[in-house]
């Protein structure tokens, strides 16, 4: 089975944690220990988001003035070999050595007419109080939002178009390798009109839909996006509330959901399902269960009555 598996900021980067080299470590060690049996078994992709180390990175670029910051882009970058090479190590040391990991370095195709360059929506870095993100936002000209009961910085999310080295993971899938790319989404680039020419954009994809783009071009039997919650929820946080088990890619699209959390997850595995897979979400410490479908909301093409309940 070819399965595409997103590891969302938990997996990497617990909230409240000290964002060190020892913890995240620790936290992909962990993940890659759940991870194990399911490598050992199929063709796997295992791809990444990003949000609090490109922030943090931004950040370490600031407090050196003698020269001006790295742009975003590279930032990108620098944060799919800074993690993309702790993944690789960790997961090889999951399995013994019994499979050979490679890390790619991945763009992604985006239009840099996209109206997410003028509305920026993507929350990256640390959490800030009220006035010390004011503070930030006016000296380094961040746009801030709310996240949570805190605050972040924002930048904009251009939808995914194409994983530029799609073609060169499906022959490492071929090959026998287990791959580990699109950290963050992918490098967000646009390209000429020849399509031979690529220029990097100041912004972070989001990791679940350049997963979904990466996924269909594929042809993955299954994306898995893991994350910290049991189930896809309608009317989350409400007594109305309903978890999800199994909804058919139609049904779910008539539902709204929170943008900056599940939204993307929920659009992600409806691409999925459209191009001829199925996307399953649910928590990374309860995989087993995931697969076992016992926990986890399951997303395909059709679905007798649309949505069935947990």
């Amino acid at each position: 089975m070819r399965v595409v598996v997103a590891l969302g900021g938990n997996a990497l980067a617990r909230r409240g944690e000290p964002m060190t080299a020892d913890r995240l470590r620790e936290n992909v060690r962990s993940t890659c220990r759940a991870l194990a049996g399911l490598a050992d078994e199929n063709e796997l992709v295992i791809t990444h988001g990003n949000g609090p180390q490109v922030g943090l990175l931004a950040l370490q670029n600031l407090a050196y003035q003698d020269v001006a910051a790295y742009p975003l882009d590279i930032l990108g970058a620098e944060t799919q070999g800074m993690i993309g090479y702790v993944v690789q190590q960790e997961l090889s040391n999951a399995l013994a050595g019994r499979r050979e990991v490679a890390a790619v370095i991945t763009t992604t195709v985006v239009d840099e007419h996209d109206p997410a360059f003028e509305r920026p929506t993507k929350l990256i870095g640390p959490t800030y109080s009220a006035e010390d993100a004011a503070e930030a936002a006016a000296a380094y000209r961040w746009t801030i939002a709310r996240d949570g009961s805190a605050f972040r910085r924002v930048v904009p999310s251009p939808n995914p178009v194409r994983v530029v080295q799609a073609p060169l993971v499906r022959l490492l899938l071929e090959s026998g390798h287990l791959v580990v790319c699109v950290g963050g989404g992918g490098v967000p680039v646009k390209v000429d009109a020849q399509g031979h020419r690529q220029t990097g954009m100041q912004a972070v994809v989001d990791k679940d839909l350049a997963s979904a783009a990466l996924a269909a071009e594929l042809r993955a039997d299954t994306l898995i996006m893991l994350t910290d919650g049991d189930f896809v929820s309608e009317n989350w946080g409400t007594p109305q509330q309903r978890d999800i088990l199994t909804a058919s890619a139609d049904a779910v699209a008539e539902l709204a959901f929170a943008e900056g959390s599940m939204q993307p997850k929920v659009e992600a595995a409806i691409r999925v399902a459209r191009s001829g897979g199925r996307a399953l979400i649910g928590p990374l410490d309860r995989l087993d269960d995931l697969l076992a479908r016992t926990v986890g909301t399951e997303i395909r093409a059709d679905v007798e009555g649309g949505i069935v309940y947990a």
